[in-house]
């Protein structure tokens, strides 16, 4: 039953998703007698954490209960008292966790408190499938720079778009509000101005739900070639955006810019092009903890290259479009051998109703440079 009751507390840990960035997903059952008795978990950044959420709905004492809780409780003061405290309060006898926290704030301190008060603590229940739901947060407070994930749509013959750059639609309505509940969840979408002077999108998320979340727009634009009448400008006092350039930008189309709402970032740069992994640094800074690379060949390249990917999600369209100059879903300068490719690894497959998803993990390596655009 112990996986059980913690696929439970995982199942309701998703509900958060979206909503409680720079925060954990976290869920949380209490156990009596062989019954679930109360469930919770974290809402929204600055609300009850899942552990104390649970305790306020169970409506008898917890004394002698079970708790079985996804992530490992904190114990110390954030935007909440430490959720140790409400355990031990509750004279919890036994607490079931799935992952240690990698909070370095936390960290075991948590599980220790909770033994010290003579509380039975079982650790590793689902671990692996705690981490992955949890693998934007595993990175962002471990490195404090954002989890990225590269998104790509192609034919079978590997094609991006047409010769004369037409590329809608590629996949189906549904694999594409697949990707519309992903921007949902993540706190920044990231393109290259070449997508926005050839598509002019709007970067936006489109779903029916009340609670929809829009990400902060991030379009890389060394030289500021982001036309003022753009889509991601004209809106940007509706959506954040965040245009990335380097000193060679135009002072006067900056403020031009600045005063659309649009949010001006400089980075490190060789010659004159945006550094990514200078740009994750500065990302992480203002709490962007997930982007979704949403950008054409150029800019994945690029990405790959600096070693900022962290997960592939790459679909594939059961169509053949031809054409040597076609676009590919990676372009740049590209690998020489196969031995330097990069691989993709813990592959898993989803189907759709007529297009495929596969999705993955880059191996890590040291970054051969840091790319640009």
């Amino acid at each position: 039953m112990e996986k059980y009751y913690m696929g439970k507390a995982l199942d309701l840990a998703k509900l958060g998703w979206g909503k409680t960035r720079p925060n954990p997903l976290v869920g949380a059952v209490i156990v009596k007698d062989g019954y679930l008795v109360a469930e919770g978990y974290h809402h929204y950044y600055g609300g009850d954490h899942a552990e104390v959420d649970a305790l306020k709905k169970i409506d008898y004492t917890a004394k002698g209960a079970t708790m079985y809780v996804s992530l490992e409780p904190c114990s110390h003061y954030g935007k909440t008292p430490p959720c140790v405290e409400a355990i031990i309060k509750s004279k919890i006898s036994r607490v079931v966790i799935a992952m240690e926290d990698p909070n370095p704030q936390v960290a075991g301190k948590g599980i220790r408190i909770l033994r010290e008060h003579g509380i039975e603590v079982v650790t590793g229940v689902m671990e692996e499938e705690a981490k992955k739901l949890n693998e934007v947060f595993i990175k962002y407070i471990t490195t404090e720079k954002p989890f990225c994930i590269l998104k790509t749509a192609m034919t079978l013959d590997g094609k991006i778009a047409t010769t004369e750059g037409d590329s809608k639609w590629i996949t189906a309505e549904d694999a594409r509000a697949y990707v519309h509940h992903i921007r949902n969840r993540v706190a920044g979408i990231m393109v290259g101005v070449g997508t926005v002077l050839q598509d002019n999108p709007q970067l936006n998320t489109r779903i029916l739900n009340k609670e929809v979340r829009h990400p902060t727009r991030i379009i890389v634009d060394s030289k500021l070639r982001t036309p003022l009448h753009a889509n991601v400008v004209k809106t940007a006092k509706e959506q954040s955006t965040i245009i990335v350039t380097t000193e060679e930008a135009s002072k006067d189309k900056i403020d031009k810019l600045r005063t659309l709402g649009v949010q001006i970032l400089k980075t490190k740069g060789r010659d004159g092009k945006v550094d990514l992994e200078d740009l994750m640094i500065k990302l992480g800074q203002q709490k962007i903890d997930s982007i979704l690379l949403e950008g054409g060949g150029t800019l994945n390249y690029s990405t790959l290259e600096a070693g900022i990917v962290d997960k592939m999600l790459s679909f594939i369209a059961p169509k053949i479009i031809g054409g040597q100059a076609a676009i590919t879903p990676v372009e740049g300068i590209g690998k020489s051998l196969i031995k330097d490719a990069f691989i993709v690894e813990n592959i898993g497959i989803q189907q759709f109703q007529r297009d495929i998803l596969i999705e993955g993990y880059i191996r890590r390596k040291e970054a051969i440079c840091s790319q640009e655009l």
